[in-house]
């Protein structure tokens, strides 16, 4: 796959385009089987489902629309030393890049990296979770259907396979997970050098001040919680409240959670389910805990058999709260009482870089302040989530919660490599660059500045 990159055939705008063109027949043709995989694995509802299509199609859009632009060469000036001369960035293809695909939107975010990849120049190889069993079968028998084998491949397995496949020398690699994972795939990398882009996540909190509007943002905070049955990374991990703010928030998010869900969650086609036994025991450990110290504040509903929990808040006393200690993946969030937003501000700089920070309400000085005081993959305001709905905005982590972004010039940018070209003449070729040196040290300083 590598050689049909190093001999050139992937360079042109017009094989880019086709490419771009068999995903999106991809994505077109085989909707009804995409949201019945991702309802085998995830019990996701056909509408829920049907945004992740959205989001490749939006991607797909933008992509071929913009790629000319993204593929011209950049012109760069010359200093007067090197006049005549020409200089540009030429962004040309890595080579074959391994996608490594998770289990929380195992369509979506296995195809959309495919997109940036193909539209850079490169071939690729998709290795999608076997968390997400319906996913992987489906996406490994659509590949072949639509891409030669020496542009696309797909490669199944458990988490051997992966690691023999982040052995091999890539010329990138792509994983979106746990942070855990995350760093056996730098270790796997680091044979060869490749460079990776780590999508993970992390703790990322909802920050909630006086100003902002309580029955809206209860709605967006529990549909927050609520997509995907919290298993999101971008999803609001823990709830910062002001105190003027509790109660007319908790009750607004409690009759949201209600419009939503209905007064049985349990009951609801609108719920997703937990992806396995060992994720739901997990938070079934945290929210039993939680409901024995009769700190459950709305919610608490709970099926082992149908691996389902409904949203549910929780109050929490201190940051040592076991619901603090690591990203919870789920639908619990936890509430933290927010007296100085300074202090509250300071204790998230000392935790591991979030993925994703939310503030509602408060004034210009106070998101001010946080965007200044705070550093995360992204920031919104107001709202939960949607910062990765808008397609030209990189989406990606810092610190702990990953490195490196795509979607939109900054997933072509991440599958290139952008490389410096100098073009010059052979007239105007003067020996006082050549051995043996005539130039006067302190003229080359004054001519150096």
């Amino acid at each position: 796959m590598k050689e049909v990159v190093g001999e050139g055939s992937t360079r042109p705008m017009a094989w880019r385009r086709e490419q771009l063109n068999r995903l999106s027949e991809l994505v077109q043709q085989h909707e009804t089987e995409v949201l019945e995989a991702l309802a085998a694995d995830l019990g996701k509802p056909p509408t829920e489902a049907f945004f992740e299509l959205v989001a490749l199609r939006q991607e797909l859009k933008l992509t071929t629309r913009q790629l000319g632009r993204w593929m011209r060469p950049q012109p760069v000036s010359v200093p007067l030393s090197l006049r005549p001369g020409q200089a540009r960035v030429v962004p040309e293809p890595l080579g074959c890049v391994l996608v490594i695909g998770p289990w929380n939107y195992p369509f979506q975010l296995t195809l959309r990296p495919l997109i940036s990849a193909l539209a850079a120049g490169n071939t690729a190889v998709l290795k999608p979770s076997e968390h997400a069993g319906a996913v992987a079968d489906l996406i490994a028998r659509l590949i072949p259907l639509h891409f030669e084998a020496d542009v696309v491949q797909v490669v199944q397995g458990d988490g051997a396979v992966a690691a023999a496949l982040v052995a091999m020398p890539f010329d990138h690699i792509f994983f979106t997970g746990g942070g855990t994972i995350g760093r056996k795939v730098l270790e796997g990398a680091a044979a060869h050098l490749t460079p990776v882009t780590l999508e993970l996540g992390g703790k990322s909190p909802a920050i909630v001040l006086e100003g902002a509007e309580p029955i809206v943002s209860a709605r967006r905070l529990i549909w927050g919680k609520g997509i995907n049955a919290g298993q999101t990374c971008i999803a609001p991990d823990h709830l910062l409240l002001a105190p003027a703010m509790r109660e007319p928030l908790l009750k607004a998010m409690a009759a949201e959670r209600s419009a939503m869900y209905g007064d049985d969650p349990l009951a609801s086609d609108q719920l997703s389910r937990i992806i396995n036994d060992r994720q739901f025991t997990r938070l079934e450990a945290l929210l039993t805990t939680a409901q024995n110290e009769g700190r459950v504040l709305i919610g608490g509903e709970i099926s082992r058999e149908q691996r389902r929990i409904a949203p549910t808040v929780i109050r929490v006393d201190s940051r040592e709260d076991p619901l603090m200690a690591d990203e919870l993946f789920g639908p619990l969030l936890p509430v933290l009482a927010l007296d100085d937003l300074d202090t509250a501000l300071q204790e998230i700089r000392q935790g591991p870089k979030p993925l994703a920070l939310y503030l509602f309400g408060g004034n210009e000085a106070d998101q001010q302040l946080v965007l200044n005081s705070t550093s995360s993959g992204g920031v919104c305001l107001n709202d939960v989530v949607m910062q990765a709905g808008v397609p030209q905005l990189p989406f990606g982590g810092v610190g702990a919660s990953g490195m490196g972004c795509y979607h939109g010039e900054s997933g072509f940018n991440t599958f290139s490599h952008r490389k410096a070209v100098l073009k010059r003449p052979f007239r105007f070729d003067f020996k006082l660059r050549y051995p043996p040196y005539k130039v006067d040290l302190n003229l080359l300083r004054r001519l150096a500045g």
